[in-house]
Formats: C-alpha cells, structure tokens, sequence
C-alpha cells in the first residue's frame, strides 16, 4: 500500500485544506530536530514535509488519493483520468528545513530562527562527470509555490533565494602543494525567456585551487543553481576535501611522515631517507635513542601556507619502531650484559 500521508499528518481522508495546513504545523513543530532531540526525528519531520508536499498540491493529491504512493510515484501501472502512476514518477526532492522555513513565512516559531542547507554532497572526480542538480528536483530543493503563512498566495516579485548547494572538492596534497584548476560540470535548470517555462542546460564552473589551501575553504559561485519561476537560484558552493595520501597525513601545514625504523637504529641510531611533495628525497640523521611514538621536525618541508605561500610548514617524522618477532638465547645473553637493567 506504501505511506499513508494522511496518516503522517494525523488527519482523516477527504481532509480540508485548512485542515492539511493545520496537521502540518502542528507535526513539523513538534519533530523539528532543533526542538526534537529523539532519535528518528530528523526522519520523521522529513517524512511530514513530504506528506505535505503531496497532500497541499491538487494534482499530486488527486493521484495518491486514486493510486496511492506506488501510483504517484510510478511503480505501479493504472488508467483513469489520463493519469497513471508510471507517468507521473513523483519523487521528494524538496528540502524539509526550507519548507519548515517558507510555511512559516521566513520567521521562526521557536525561540531562535533555525536553517539548514537540503544539499546533496557529492564528489566530481572526473572533472567532465556531471552532478544532477535537476535530479534533486532543483538546486535548492522546493520549488513549488507555496502558500504565505498567512493563506494568501505569494506574488511573483516575492521570490525567495534558494539556500546554497555544497559539494565536497576533493584534491590530492600535490595538487595542495603546487595549485591547480578543476573544471567542474553542472546540469541545471534555467527560465526560457517567456519568464515560465524552463530548458536543462550544462555548464562548467573552473575552480582555481590556491596553493597552501586548507580542508574545508570554500569556494562559491553565486547564483549558478537552478532557476524556477518562483524562486532566485541558489548559490553554488565547494568545500576542499583532502582525498586520502598513500604515504602522507596532513596537519593544517604540516605533513606527517610515518618513519619506521628497526630497534637496533632505535638504539644505536638510524639515517631516514623521507620522499617530499615535490618530488625530491631528503635524508634524516638521528644520533639519539628513538623511542616508540617520538616524533623528529624538519623545517620548511610541508605545505605552504594559505595565507602566505612563499613560506611553508614542516614535515614531521613520526618513528615507529619495529621490534624482533623473536631473538636467539645467545643474543639475549649478550643483551644483558650490554643494555642496563
């Protein structure tokens, strides 16, 4: 049978308007996760948000009242009034939070106004793979036009700005060290120039990785999202991800080298050759005792700084030491007599 939206919503079939309206904020405030710390909420609220995106809209209403989920949503077959579930394949693409946001007219009913962004994170290697924006039914989710809070219908020059899209950009330390450019292809929605009626179109967006950038800077291109009569696009953002190093682990600037050593170079003291980021090799001498968990800096051999890239952090060699599985009884009788008690 699938979801019984009017179930979600706590109403009866052949429920008002006014009444679906009503079901709605009053479920939506009660499993808003900012007020709902229970586990499942987040689940919960969204699921509500698609009940009410079903149940407010006429024709979306008319075919889940005829055919149910599996009609709306196009995995069963059926007839009647031109419409069939196959044909109209209804997927909630909206943000939940938006929705929350728009019912109630952009202002908060809690104590403080809550926003969370209804984006898809996902990562571009290949740089001529496009992300869908129209797959998650718009950049910045929902873009039916909704009723004020108030009931009346929102004007035309009222359109509100979609919240932005993240997408994670991940890069490799060389491509950190050195700088580089992505280009970066999207799919998304743009208005015809009718002002109704929308056409897909592809673009590539050219990111210029700076060299020394940190995990987490962001790079936006404002107003690049999807395009709807009722509402302003969506910025497009993306934040640096490290992708993982087969030899290195990074430290803001710094970069940490995993130096294994035996334990006679622990003792008797060991000469490490470290590979660099730029291709080179650099040697390491240590005349001290190497214990397990110590670590060794070399200056100037990390990534450069964000903020300053002629100068650069440090590697730092982080030793482990590698013990013998087992040692012969001539060997350990000449250990006692060597090492200290």
């Amino acid at each position: 049978m699938g979801k019984d939206y009017y179930k979600v919503l706590g109403i009866a079939r052949g429920a008002s308007e006014e009444e679906i309206k009503k079901a709605y904020r009053k479920q939506a405030l009660r499993y808003h996760p900012d007020k709902n710390k229970s586990p499942g909420a987040e689940d919960k609220f969204k699921e509500i948000a698609e009940a009410y995106d079903v149940l407010s809209d006429a024709k979306k209403k008319e075919i889940y009242d005829q055919y149910g989920e599996e009609g709306l949503k196009g995995s069963v077959g059926g007839g009647g009034r031109g419409h069939s579930g196959p044909n109209y394949n209804y997927t909630f693409h909206g943000d939940p939070h938006a929705m929350f946001a728009e019912f109630f007219g952009g202002r908060s009913p809690f104590d403080h106004f809550f926003s969370q962004n209804g984006e898809d994170d996902r990562d571009i290697n290949d740089p001529f793979t496009g992300f869908g924006m129209g797959g998650m039914g718009g950049m910045g989710g929902f873009h039916r036009p909704f009723k004020s809070h108030a009931g009346g219908p929102r004007r035309a020059h009222e359109r509100k700005k979609d919240p932005p899209v993240v997408h994670e950009l991940k890069v490799s330390l060389e491509e950190v060290f050195s700088g580089c450019s992505k280009k970066m292809k999207i799919s998304r929605k743009r208005l015809n120039p009718d002002g109704c009626t929308m056409r897909s179109e592809d673009k590539i967006l050219t990111v210029d990785i700076k060299r020394g950038w940190k995990e987490g800077t962001k790079i936006t291109f404002p107003r690049e999202g999807d395009e709807t009569p009722t509402n302003i696009p969506a910025d497009v953002v993306f934040v640096v991800k490290d992708k993982p190093h087969p030899v290195f682990r990074r430290e803001g600037s710094d970069i940490i080298y995993p130096a294994k050593i035996s334990l006679r170079e622990a003792l008797c003291g060991c000469t490490v050759n470290a590979p660099t980021l730029d291709g080179r090799t650099i040697t390491v001498s240590s005349r001290d005792v190497v214990k397990p968990g110590m670590k060794k800096r070399v200056t100037g051999e990390g990534l450069p700084l964000s903020k300053c890239p002629d100068k650069r952090g440090d590697m730092i060699l982080d030793f482990t030491v590698k013990f013998p599985d087992k040692l012969g009884q001539s060997t350990r009788d000449a250990l006692k007599q060597i090492l200290p008690p």
